[in-house]
């Protein structure tokens, strides 16, 4: 029976019908084996008298391949059949050609470039069917190559007034795809004025994808696609007065074309509310005319009408609350909200809180929102879905102020005793931000945390307690009340370990102060204490050792029974590091001092400097960064500017710290005198530092940031004094190191990353704003004071380029400092760097890391000759020797690569000893070239280094000691 050659294939039904009717995955195999192996023979040509496959019989293979694949099961072959198919004029079998492709071909196929030649003869087709075929095969593969053979091409489809609409419509679709998945290859970007016309065009599917392009193009440059909102508005408007007749065909559920509202809505939301006061009014109209909809009689029964009502009308109040400045209509969306809230459906009840959670942020909304305060309760207590509970928290945080913070706060912390698991962690959060920001009585603040600890402790994060305890040390009022609440919780049968920690830490500062009740004496309060002792994990038992030495000062009379439980075995010999070391310590500590050094050691703790919450910076991680698509993550972010302000309640003291104005050597090795990073204006007023500084992570080629992991104590207050010993290390490295980061504070970071070649160097600095404000007045220089005694003349000529001056928030800008050495020297560079933002002026002096060894090269030698070159520098003042003054570890690898980096190369097999090292390098300048031997003896860290100069020689010598250290 010959094969029908209409658009049905019986094979491919039948096969497909064989498939369905296998009884297990074995039979599926053998028939698709089997159907494989026949279709591979009728590739082949002439098999047992076939003749060769025509069009028909392709296309009908290729689908089976096509569905084969689609089972799941790998295709080997049939590609190139699959590209003949595009040579055919059948539009069936092309199209059949093109859908393979789409699915089966990857970039990097060897038919990929085959292809790429039909789908550009398509293109240039008189057929307006061939065309669309090509765009949409462009459209779902979507590779960079085509981005290039085509980017020119497609927009010329787009613009043409010969062009028919189904094209237009491809066109636009297939731009969107190259942009993105290949930004860089679509530069030429001069038809965006005629794409933006396109928002007139009368055809539904080509104003609709030319919306979704324009979105793409905005993102790209905002500016030049401006004009395209008064087109918007005018086409919307058109949309949704009934006086207009735009589109009215196209209507679904008696909706006039729902996507395409909402889609221009959302275009709309891309910019700040027009400025011409004709758009904006037309726009206003717009709103409220959707609004005014909503309310009323539905005009059909089935579901899909309200759907179609109220996608257009939640995009609506999207846009009412990106504008933000008509009260009006800020209020009726509101009210028109409150009605959902209650609604039967529950998708309904989650948008709705979602959008109320938005209008709550705004000052014009936010006391409407207030009114369905006990709705929003009753929904946290009572819905069934999770996902609408989450909400329900989300909007009555988002609605908290002074007013009403007590009472969300009591029902929150009603509500945790039978939350869901999985929000229970971040609702804690919450409670714990509310009752921080809106604490008028912190007395009520003290008992909140504690009630939070004593019904969610296992979802209680450290940043809880520890902020519990920053602000009871900061605040007098609080602190004999803080102490008499925890120690009466502390008595509870059942205590958490958070309530435990609070209570040591806070009973161990301020202990004393009610140490005057029969009830809670110094004896009271450490049996308390201690009965929790053992049942506590080592973290907590760390800090109850600091505990009970704090206790030694605040009360003598206990000290033998303390200095009894240091004593033992327990902790003194405890398997945990920490304990043993503690004990050990502060066993001593309380045996050897005098009471009067001991009173200044254990002293009260001063206030904490004043930063941005960490509980805040901790809900702010918890939430997923936005992508611009997500309303929920829009809604995140807006919740959380509100909650930006958390400390703007009264500030405690802050801690005076020391000013840095005076000099002071770095590392303190007697190497570097040059002043120390200072500062004009006061850390603690600046905006928080973030908690991801990945921003400079391309420069420093390091993505993390390291911390502390020391758990023993919170984090103590520190002044500036101590932030550059935090820095030592680092500066010590790049001594050794190309790059790393050369300071860093609240504001600003600066990243550093040099090359040395010979006598040349460059370095490039990075300085990266860290602050949510822009650093405005920029300027550095460069200062080296040095003079060579024989030419009268500075050993480096320094060449700092110029670097902008102002930095955005969180952006960077590099510097680059060009190096020449002339001669040898010993003093460091040192960058000045003056800059102001919205809290003044600031300035810093940071001595550059370009010592000596910069500009050394290795020099590999056999063990004869570096005796001998070692033998005849034996000169008064060629040798210089140094012995470290601290014994450390010797970590042998660890030294040879910090030596390596250094720029001298490591002589193996030279000293008999194979712990001690010997290393050997060039030293270049502009005027002469000094040869640099060195010998690192392990046992008492003995450096000994040779040269023909001799302040070459103490230079390299100083830097030496420095890495070991």
């Amino acid at each position: 029976m010959p094969a029908p050659k209409g658009d049905s294939m019986r094979g491919l039904s039948v096969f497909i019908s064989d498939i369905r009717n296998c009884k297990s995955k074995e039979a599926e195999i053998k028939r698709i084996n089997k159907e494989l192996a026949n279709i591979r023979s009728k590739f082949k040509g002439r098999v047992c008298g076939d003749k060769m496959l025509d069009g028909y019989h392709k296309k009908k293979y290729v689908c089976k391949l096509l569905f084969i694949f689609l089972l799941g099961h790998d295709i080997d072959f049939g590609y190139t059949e699959a590209v003949n198919l595009l040579c055919s004029n059948r539009y069936t079998e092309k199209q059949i050609g093109y859908l393979f492709i789409s699915v089966l071909l990857n970039d990097t196929h060897p038919l990929m470039n085959l292809v790429i030649s039909r789908i550009r003869d398509d293109m240039s087709s008189r057929s307006t069917a061939f065309v669309n075929l090509a765009l949409q095969c462009v459209a779902n593969i979507g590779n960079r190559e085509m981005a290039e053979q085509f980017g020119s091409e497609i927009p010329k489809l787009l613009v043409s007034g010969e062009t028919s609409d189904s094209i237009k419509q491809n066109a636009a679709l297939c731009l969107l795809r190259l942009l993105r998945v290949a930004p860089d290859q679509m530069t030429d970007l001069d038809w965006t004025p005629r794409a933006i016309h396109l928002l007139n065009d009368p055809h539904l599917g080509v104003v609709t994808s030319a919306v979704s392009l324009i979105e793409e193009l905005i993102k790209r440059n905002p500016e030049e696609c401006k004009s395209c909102v008064p087109l918007a508005v005018a086409r919307l408007g058109r949309l949704i007065t009934s006086s207009y007749t735009d589109l009215q065909d196209y209507t679904y559920y008696f909706v006039t074309a729902p996507w395409l509202s909402v889609k221009l809505l959302r275009l709309l939301q891309n910019y700040p509310p027009p400025e011409d006061t004709t758009v904006r009014c037309r726009l206003t109209d717009c709103l409220d005319t959707i609004l005014k909809k909503v309310q009323e009689p539905p005009k059909s029964k089935k579901v899909q009408h309200p759907n179609a009502k109220n996608a257009v009308l939640f995009e609506a109040i999207n846009l009412i609350i990106h504008m933000d400045c008509d009260r009006k209509l800020l209020v009726r969306a509101c009210n028109q909200l409150g009605q959902f809230l209650q609604h039967k459906e529950t998708n309904l009840r989650y948008l709705a809180l979602e959008s109320l959670c938005l209008l709550a942020t705004s000052e014009f909304s936010h006391e409407a929102v207030k009114k369905h305060q006990e709705t929003i309760v009753n929904a946290l207590k009572t819905e069934r879905d999770v996902s609408v509970r989450q909400r329900a928290a989300d909007l009555l945080y988002a609605m908290c102020d002074r007013s009403n913070a007590q009472a969300i706060v009591g029902e929150m912390l009603s509500y945790l005793e039978t939350a869901d698991y999985s929000i229970r962690e971040e609702m804690v959060l919450k409670v714990a931000i509310l009752a921080e920001k809106y604490a008028i009585d912190y007395s009520w603040y003290v008992d909140t945390i504690l009630m939070l600890i004593r019904v969610a402790g296992d979802y209680v994060s450290d940043e809880v307690w520890h902020r519990v305890v920053q602000i009871v040390v900061n605040r007098e009022d609080v602190q004999a009340y803080a102490a008499k609440t925890v120690f009466d919780a502390l008595t509870a049968p059942a205590c958490h370990e958070n309530m435990v920690k609070v209570g040591g830490y806070i009973l161990g500062e301020f202990g004393n102060l009610i140490a005057g009740d029969a009830r809670s004496s110094p004896r009271m309060q450490f049996e308390l204490i201690h009965s929790k002792y053992h049942l506590c994990t080592p973290t907590t038992r760390q800090l109850l050792l600091s505990t009970y030495v704090k206790f030694i000062n605040l009360f003598p009379e206990l000290k033998e029974t303390i200095v009894e439980v240091l004593s033992q075995d327990s902790n003194y010999r405890s398997s945990n590091v920490e304990i043993q070391q503690r004990s050990v310590e502060y066993l001593a500590l309380s045996k050897v001092v005098t009471e009067d050094i001991l009173a200044t050691v254990l002293e009260e703790m001063p206030p904490f400097p004043e930063r941005e919450s960490s509980i805040l910076a901790k809900l702010k991680a918890k939430k997923p960064e936005s992508d611009g698509l997500s309303s929920s993550v829009k809604t995140s972010d807006r919740i959380q500017q509100k909650a930006t302000s958390a400390n703007d309640t009264e500030k405690p003291p802050v801690a005076p710290g020391n000013n840095g104005t005076a000099e002071a050597d770095l590392l303190g090795l007697g190497l570097i005198t040059t002043p120390a990073p200072t500062t004009t204006a006061e850390a603690s007023k600046a905006p928080p530092a973030s908690t991801n500084n990945q921003f400079l992570a391309d420069i420093l080629g390091n993505g993390t940031v390291e911390a502390g992991s020391n758990a023993m104590v919170l984090s103590q207050p520190q002044t500036r004094s101590t932030a550059l010993v935090d820095l030592e290390s680092e500066y010590i490295r790049l001594i050794y190191r190309p790059q790393g980061v050369l300071f860093e504070n609240a504001l600003i970071q600066i990243g550093y990353r040099s090359e040395f070649q010979g006598n040349l160097g460059r370095v490039q600095l990075f300085y990266g704003n860290k602050s949510g404000s822009a650093i405005t007045a920029f300027a550095s220089k460069v200062v080296f004071s040095e003079i060579c005694p024989t030419t009268g003349r500075s050993p480096l000529n320094l060449d700092l380029r110029p670097a902008p001056t102002t930095i955005e928030p969180e952006k960077q800008v590099p510097q680059v400092l060009n190096i020449e050495c002339l001669v040898d020297f010993a003093e460091i560079p040192v960058l000045s760097i003056n800059y102001s933002n919205q809290n003044g002026s600031n300035q810093l002096s940071l001595p550059l890391p370009i010592f000596l060894n910069k500009f050394a090269q290795s020099a590999p030698m056999d063990q004869p000759t570096f005796f001998a070159r070692w033998k005849l520098l034996c000169q008064p003042g060629q040798e210089c020797q140094r012995v470290a003054g601290a014994k450390l570890s010797f970590n042998l690898n660890d030294i040879k690569q910090r030596i390596s980096g250094s720029g001298l190369s490591i002589l193996p097999d030279i000293d008999p000893c194979p712990t001690n090292i010997v290393c050997a390098g060039i030293v270049h300048t502009a005027s002469q070239q000094v040869g640099v031997l060195a010998r690192i003896e392990s046992n008492n860290f003995r450096v000994t280094v040779r040269s023909t100069k001799a302040s070459v020689s103490d230079c390299i010598c100083s830097i030496l000691l420095t890495e070991l250290r």
